[in-house]
């Protein structure tokens, strides 16, 4: 039987690094990997001079989808993660309306990714001390784990945890074989800095900055490693900004304490917090952007392979939510998910480690079938990329509904010539193509 596409010269990333392949794809699948491939095909392309990356999987986007889609939006959303190499994103339950806390508003979610999505998909359960008798439900309809926040999400119904409600979660999700994704700040301390501040008239970029600092998310790191130890609770610690955070969980999961992995995001290897203070709004964040060295010593820990994936978090927001005097008003979160491949690669991060850290290793933590690698079998999702150049970030190629990036302006290496989900180009040097045709995924069973 005849191939539908064969890719042709491809500099294939694998872990041993690029192997000169030629691809062959049937039915959405990759059926032959091999120096040459003499099968006939409906379609070839001639990737001579370009890398093929597994396709990006995004973890942690929020696409405020539905209720919120003046923020992002699916649509958009999808449409960008694709321009930048991506096949798959994990929304999480927060900032949509309502939030994803039960199964009718699953559904919701569900029902809109399934009309909007130009990638494939998964979706995030909330955890919060209002839905604790929700999560076995939750995990029926599909979550593929649970999102809790030790400190505001800066939404109102979506609430904290506190101790006892993450406790008490960690213990269900370890039931139910899934994940909790924790937010990991100390409230009382950042509440309470911030609060200082403001009643002081204190309300700059500094202030803000000062208001969350590194022993705020080492403490709250440390306590959710206890819990995850106490319960057996499998726990992944998202957009983790400093060195001193990945070194309290690489501890623990050398130790064989708990089951833990470290998310990072583009942002604190990219930008530190002089950035913000000239950057303004755009580079708003939680946990915040750190100093030059603290930057440097995280980026370390990523090139050392001591961080498990890399997640965009991309968070975007109305242009009048972005401004105000009062920088603890401002919304906080950084608009990234286009530019996540191109910015590790700016950084000279090897292919294979990217590869690693933006596809394989997120498709294992999450169970998501079929995923995360190019090998015969698996889902033929790829992204061609030339690597050979760089150019400035321009506002008029983001896809986002707001055109806002801390990135404008600055030199990244590489361009994303094509997309694939699945064998379908979806995107082709920069402009989305196509319409929604992404799939649902629950993840696989846990194995022992």
């Amino acid at each position: 039987m005849a191939l539908d596409l064969v890719i042709r010269n491809a500099l294939v990333v694998r872990d041993s690094g690029p192997v000169l392949l030629c691809i062959g794809i049937r039915d959405g699948f990759i059926a032959e990997l091999a120096p040459e491939i003499s099968e006939s095909a409906k379609e070839t392309i001639d990737a001579r001079g370009l890398h093929v990356f597994p396709g990006v999987i995004d973890a942690h986007v929020h696409f405020n989808e539905p209720g919120r889609a003046d923020w992002e939006g699916i649509a958009t959303g999808s449409a960008a993660l694709a321009a930048g190499g991506g096949t798959c994103f994990i929304d999480m339950p927060l900032n949509s309306s309502p939030p994803t806390l039960d199964a009718p508003s699953f559904e919701l979610k569900l029902a809109a990714a399934r009309a909007s999505a130009r990638t494939d998909f998964a979706l995030w359960g909330g955890l919060t001390p209002d839905n604790l008798d929700k999560l076995e439900e939750l995990a029926e309809h599909g979550a593929v784990g649970f999102k809790a926040f030790m400190s505001s999400s800066g939404i109102s119904d979506f609430r904290s945890c506190d101790d006892e409600s993450l406790y008490r979660g960690m213990q269900t999700a370890a039931r139910l074989g899934l994940p909790v994704a924790v937010h990991a700040e100390n409230d009382g301390m950042t509440r309470a800095r911030a609060e200082i501040a403001r009643a002081a008239g204190r309300t700059s970029v500094r202030d803000y900055l000062d208001s969350r600092p590194i022993h705020a998310e080492a403490e709250a790191i440390s306590r959710a490693l206890v819990f995850a130890e106490e319960t057996g609770c499998a726990l992944h610690v998202v957009h983790t900004s400093s060195a001193r955070g990945v070194e309290l969980i690489r501890q623990a999961a050398d130790a064989g304490l708990c089951d833990v992995t470290c998310e990072t995001c583009p942002h604190y290897l990219l930008l530190s917090e002089e950035d913000v203070e000239k950057l303004g709004a755009a580079a708003k964040c939680s946990p915040p952007l750190r100093s030059d060295h603290e930057r440097q010593r995280l980026l370390g820990e990523v090139a050392a392979g001591r961080v498990d994936t890399i997640g965009s978090d991309h968070s975007p927001s109305p242009p009048d939510m972005k401004n105000s005097k009062d920088f603890f008003a401002v919304w906080g979160g950084v608009s990234g998910i286009q530019t996540t491949l191109r910015a590790l690669l700016t950084l000279g991060l090897s292919p294979s480690l990217v590869g690693r850290l933006l596809s394989s290793n997120v498709a294992n933590r999450f169970r998501l079938p079929n995923k995360g690698g190019i090998r015969v079998g698996a889902d033929a999702d790829l992204a061609l990329v030339d690597l050979s150049g760089a150019s400035v970030l321009n506002a008029d190629v983001l896809l986002y509904r707001h055109r806002m990036s801390p990135y404008i302006g600055r030199t990244l290496k590489g361009a994303v010539r094509r997309t694939l989900v699945r064998g379908r180009t979806v995107a082709l040097d920069g402009t989305a193509l196509g319409g929604p045709s992404g799939r649902f995924l629950r993840p696989a069973p846990p194995t022992d």
